[in-house]
């Protein structure tokens, strides 16, 4: 096979969407915007955890003398490898490793769009109560001194603006998701609608 046959394969091949047959183009390719999307929110989740980690080093300048519990340092450090696992996830919704999928795998659409859609929603809903929980204070602080998060310097400009990018992180997984079915649903029925080769 010659290269030029060989990269016009590869390329038919990374172009085909789930339920489209082998060999067919999809009738609605990833566009790029989608594309842009999936890779913006594991930038968005990176800063808060950054911080995390910051913070168990020592590094956030809050808190350097506070005495953590042993449970304490790996849970902060787990939050954020599994946040950024979650995050890193949502390429699936645009990359060939989770569009491309053979045509008798059942109800693959629900099992990837019911987890999304119902991620985004509940990461929506977390924000907003961190938010709102930081506007009025809807708990106890967590600490003894009655400061539950920097409120004042450094320390509070780097918190703020770590986990600020967290907010867009719903919203954007919703786009996708929707873009994901919409685009599937699509390839779908155009392939009911066509014959299949051979």
């Amino acid at each position: 096979m010659t290269t030029h046959a060989r990269s016009t394969a590869e390329a038919r091949a990374a172009e085909m969407s789930v339920g489209a047959p082998t060999g067919r183009r999809p009738v609605e390719p990833v566009p790029r915007w989608a594309v842009r999307v999936a890779h913006a929110i594991p930038l968005c989740v990176l800063p808060s955890g950054l911080w995390r980690v910051a913070l168990v080093l020592g590094l956030a300048g809050h808190d350097a003398d506070y005495d953590w519990a042993v449970w304490e340092r790996p849970y902060v450090i787990g939050l954020s490898v599994v946040s950024e696992g979650l995050a890193l996830s949502a390429l699936g919704l645009v990359r060939p490793w989770g569009e491309v999928v053979p045509r008798w795998v059942p109800g693959l659409l629900p099992a990837v769009v019911v987890p999304a859609a119902v991620g985004a929603v509940l990461i929506m809903l977390f924000c907003a109560y961190a938010v709102l929980k930081q506007i009025f204070g809807f708990v106890e602080p967590l600490n003894e001194n009655g400061d539950g998060s920097p409120t004042s310097g450094p320390a509070a400009w780097a918190l703020w603006a770590t986990y600020a990018p967290l907010l867009a992180w719903g919203p954007l997984l919703a786009i996708l998701t929707v873009a994901y079915y919409r685009r599937r649903r699509a390839n779908d029925a155009s392939a009911a609608a066509r014959p299949e080769a051979g």
